[in-house]
């Protein structure tokens, strides 16, 4: 079981209280360069405290592709700290923390990632051909490049960062001393959701798209535990991010990216915002129920998690 791979390396709480913070702390060093350019922008700008009161201001004190760059870094540097306190204080591998396979397979990540993708161009495609009002063309090569380069090395990091944080680390350790499987796929879908409410979309669509983020974190949550595995999940987070970030975008999203479209349409607050939930997810995961053969859905979700009777 995925959950029980956790036993291939030490469990004690502490380590797993720490390392929470271990990887919060990391992730804000690696938000100092920002920090600092911001401080430095400001000083020269003559803004004070309240001016940053209204985000637009924070996301137009430098051209796009370098927020995002800066707004990356973050999760760079707290993924590599997570994979060092896993390595070193858990003295646990990299591949009992993604798999419960003797190895990573890189073509389930590959096939989740396709599928995601080709889903969400087709959609856009359609959409833009149904409704080009909604849409600008702002395709500029020069910058497309620039924003593919940081896009394809770092929002990887980034996706990967959260799937190892919440359906890897936290999913094995909340596990561990739970012995069950339920509590942490509510417990991290929960918090994976929760972390997104003060992105910026919350404010323009209102707090029913926290229904969208906590249904994302039960989607991949179990996607990992019927799978077994990390992959599926990181090959599906990671599509989704970069190909969103390259294709499209909006003045009011979290990423505001040099993609070849911007989306100047306001926002549904309707049912549009539950249909990935309801229908999409659901249909993703009986593809990949199809594909992978996925059984025993009761046990791996609601079952109990044993503890190996020989240690790896």
């Amino acid at each position: 079981m995925y959950i029980s791979q956790a036993y291939t390396g030490l469990t004690d709480a502490w380590r797993y209280l720490v390392g929470i913070i271990v990887v919060f702390i990391a992730t804000q060093i690696g938000s100092l360069p920002f920090i600092i350019a911001i401080a430095m922008k400001s000083f020269e700008d003559n803004l004070s405290p309240e001016d940053f009161e209204d985000q637009s201001v924070l996301m137009n004190l430098f051209d796009s592709n370098t927020t995002l760059l800066f707004m990356l870094l973050g999760f760079a540097v707290g993924l590599l700290g997570l994979f060092l306190w896993v390595r070193y204080v858990h003295k646990q591998k990299l591949t009992a923390l993604t798999t419960s396979r003797k190895k990573i397979d890189w073509g389930r990540i590959l096939f989740s990632f396709g599928l995601i993708a080709v889903v969400t161009i087709v959609l856009t495609y359609i959409d833009y051909k149904s409704n080009p009002e909604d849409y600008v063309y702002q395709f500029d090569a020069g910058l497309f490049a620039v924003l593919a380069v940081i896009a394809i090395v770092f929002i990887p990091l980034q996706s990967a960062m959260e799937e190892y944080v919440f359906r890897g680390y936290l999913m094995q350790g909340i596990g561990v001393f739970a012995n069950n499987k339920w509590l942490p796929l509510i417990i991290t879908s929960v918090a994976f959701g929760g972390l997104h409410y003060w992105n910026p979309e919350v404010d323009k669509i209102g707090p029913i798209i926290m229904v969208y983020y906590i249904g994302t974190g039960f989607f991949l949550g179990i996607m990992t535990l019927m799978d077994e595995g990390l992959e599926l999940a990181l090959g599906f987070h990671i599509g989704n991010n970069l190909i969103a970030a390259l294709l499209v975008s909006a003045d009011w999203t979290v990423f505001q990216t040099e993609s070849i479209l911007l989306d100047v349409s306001e926002p549904s607050t309707g049912f549009d915002v539950l249909v990935p939930v309801l229908v999409m997810y659901p249909l993703f995961l009986a593809i990949m129920a199809t594909r992978y053969k996925w059984k025993g859905w009761k046990s791996k979700l609601f079952g109990e998690v044993y503890q190996p009777s020989i240690q790896q």
